[in-house]
């Protein structure tokens, strides 16, 4: 909020320096003396997110303390790997790449995302590539329905809404290397007896963009406190490489290019963050829309968009449920 009292959009601007000196504190005091751990893994995937932790990291536990961990597979951009490198390599941290599209084809992974497809487009063959998208739900009340996008050999491409079975079967699917990535960094965090570091910034980790017990598997994670703008901001302050900073953020998940925004989000990362952090401070749709420049019924359709999310992210976020737990729980309730 501005002096006066009214809604700003500079309320996401950071003081970067102090914030990485706050953060790197944190992951030296957490790494060594909370987990007794004497580095870190960081899956490094071309993202911002993932180039500002491994930065903070380096920083805060020394370049030879962090492994950088590639994690590549059968439709992962090139780009990608290329940019993790250029990055690991301006940290001058050790890096190892692990292709997971062995462990990947062995489980089903792409046969299985290829039988749930034919579920909606019989026609639909192994080597074509796809994504999932959504429809955009700010200027139309409807229900969020994905949609199966297939891009046929002469460049075309065919889009067909997914039945609920076929999307969760495609979901389950993917899923698997989001999980199989968690499980190499484990590995290496075994064998060096260091710490997995996650990566999701805030957006992330409050509407549930992440795999449970995949990506969302961490021992901490050091900046789900901060918006997706200040992460940028933190990258300039880093230095992390131009092309990175510039690049749109990809689930990198689906053969077929996808945006985070068309895949979850429905809305630019940009204004998201601005809806999220008006929802956060109790701002009206009426004050925060003129502002980021968006109207009242759009403001209210994206806040109604969160707390959605935030419903179903109550899953990802619970560890085991405990039997004497939950009877405690009804015990004290009952008093």
């Amino acid at each position: 909020m501005s002096e006066n009292g009214s809604f700003s959009s500079d309320c996401l601007r950071i003081d970067p320096a102090a914030s990485a000196a706050k953060i790197e504190t944190a992951i030296r005091e957490i790494v060594f003396d909370k987990l007794r751990r004497k580095g870190a893994v960081v899956a490094l995937s071309s993202g911002g997110d993932s180039s500002v932790v491994g930065s903070l990291c380096s920083r805060a536990l020394g370049k030879d303390r962090v492994l950088g961990l590639m994690l590549p597979e059968a439709s992962s951009s090139p780009d990608s790997l290329r940019l993790a490198k250029l990055h690991a390599c301006q940290l001058v941290i050790p890096t190892q790449v692990e292709d997971i599209t062995p462990i990947l084809s062995a489980a089903g992974c792409y046969l299985r995302s290829a039988d749930a497809i034919r579920k909606v487009i019989p026609e639909y063959q192994e080597n074509l590539k796809f994504k999932v998208v959504l429809p955009d739900l700010l200027d139309r009340a409807t229900y969020p329905i994905f949609s199966v996008v297939v891009q046929l050999p002469d460049g075309s491409q065919i889009k067909r809404r997914l039945t609920h079975e076929a999307y969760l079967s495609i979901l389950a699917a993917m899923n698997f290397k989001q999980r199989t990535r968690k499980m190499m960094e484990y590995y290496y965090a075994d064998r060096y007896n260091y710490a997995v570091v996650g990566t999701p910034n805030r957006l992330e980790y409050d509407q549930g963009f992440f795999v449970k017990n995949g990506d969302g598997a961490a021992d901490l994670k050091p900046i789900a406190h901060l918006y997706k703008s200040q992460v940028y901001q933190l990258a300039a302050y880093l230095d992390v490489p131009e092309e990175i900073q510039r690049r749109t953020p990809t689930t990198d998940t689906y053969p077929l290019e996808q945006t985070q925004e068309e895949f979850y989000f429905t809305l630019s990362l940009e204004k998201l963050d601005l809806c999220l952090y008006g929802k956060n401070h109790g701002i009206s749709p009426a004050d925060l829309g003129p502002a980021i420049g968006m109207t009242q019924a759009q403001v209210e359709r994206a806040y109604a968009m969160i707390e959605s999310k935030r419903r179903a992210t109550l899953y990802l976020h619970s560890g085991p449920m405990l039997v004497e737990q939950l009877h405690s729980r009804i015990g004290e309730s009952a008093l």
